[in-house]
């Protein structure tokens, strides 16, 4: 099978190369799985390079362990082990694990569910990591009340066009901030104001929120607290560009405001889970959430798309378009 193959940590076009590897095998509780989609995070960059450095001591310190890139997948059940009972050869299914830049991948039941009828796959393939990550940074560590105002910086990305809709469907007051380039992207995912950061910073503004989301992890905590009214909290998603030791400043300094009674600020690392994964296909299925997909692409365009997501190009979600439906 063809695959995105990595050997060494370094920027995406200059490490990634599209090569044929032997398909995975599956154990009595496996899945098998023909990609028909995936598409890219800022996860996967962050991955490919190698960065922050401290995470090399569980992704590999000299060299990656994980040879094929990519977590997020949609596509059709090829084989399962006889222990499974949750899916059938033939299931239309979304969901994520290690290796997705690949015609085939083998994971476990638990790695996916059905996919979302009112998708096609490739739109299915950009709900995975994103969605589920905006989900949980409204819901789980933003704890939205319904009647809040939200502020959703980086709105423009994967993570942020889904953290707009997400907050909306759940009765948040949305204010959505991108860049120039995605301000048509973001004007049609329902917030009540969309501003071009360049012209409207509100960092250096004096309007406060209820729940602030910082969608690329790029704001001090000093200026999310400002951003904050006095019951606000913030929820931090990724490291922006912070070396190894800038992010455990940031991380120790956000644990040491909230302790010391500050307002919260939270950063997390989302979690993979087949609860998360079905609400958002409700969301899917009750209207509440589309796909914002930026560009579609074939599987050796992956390296030089990766490089677009690390100088901060990328428009919304690129998919990966695999293998034919």
């Amino acid at each position: 099978m063809q695959a995105i193959v990595q050997e060494r940590y370094g920027r995406p076009s200059r490490v990634l190369s599209i090569r044929e590897v032997d398909p995975p095998t599956i154990g009595d509780d496996g899945v098998l799985v023909r990609v028909v989609a995936s598409s890219l995070n800022a996860m996967d960059w962050h991955l490919v390079m190698g960065r922050p450095i401290a995470a090399r001591a569980t992704t590999g310190l000299a060299r990656p362990k994980q040879a094929i890139p990519g977590t997020d997948l949609a596509g059709i059940v090829e084989a399962v082990g006889p222990a499974v009972t949750e899916l059938a050869v033939g299931d239309h299914v979304f969901g994520g694990h290690d290796g997705a830049f690949a015609e085939l991948v083998a994971g476990r039941a638990r790695n996916f569910v059905s996919k979302p009828a009112s998708l096609d796959f490739a739109a299915a393939a950009a709900l995975p990591i994103a969605g589920v990550t905006a989900l949980q940074a409204v819901r789980d560590h933003g704890q939205l009340v319904a009647g809040e105002s939200v502020l959703i910086l980086g709105a423009g990305g994967g993570v942020g066009s889904y953290a707009v809709q997400v907050a909306v469907a759940d009765g948040g007051r949305v204010t959505a901030v991108t860049g120039p380039a995605t301000l048509d992207l973001v004007a049609g995912l329902g917030a009540e104001r969309v501003a071009n950061r360049v012209e409207q910073d509100p960092l250096a503004g004096t309007e406060r929120f209820d729940l602030v989301i910082d969608a690329g992890g790029f704001a001090s905590n000093g200026q999310l607290t400002r951003l904050l009214t006095p019951r606000g909290r913030a929820v931090i998603v990724g490291a922006g560009s912070a070396t190894s030791a800038g992010l455990i400043v940031h991380l120790l300094g956000a644990r040491v405001r909230t302790r010391l009674g500050s307002r919260p600020i939270k950063n997390f690392i989302a979690r993979l889970t087949r609860e998360h994964l079905s609400a958002l296909a409700a969301l899917v299925e009750a209207g509440h959430l589309t796909p914002a997909i930026g560009v579609a692409v074939r599987l050796d365009e992956v390296p030089a798309q990766l490089d677009l997501l690390v100088d901060g190009r990328a428009r919304g979600k690129t998919v990966v378009e695999i293998s034919p439906a």
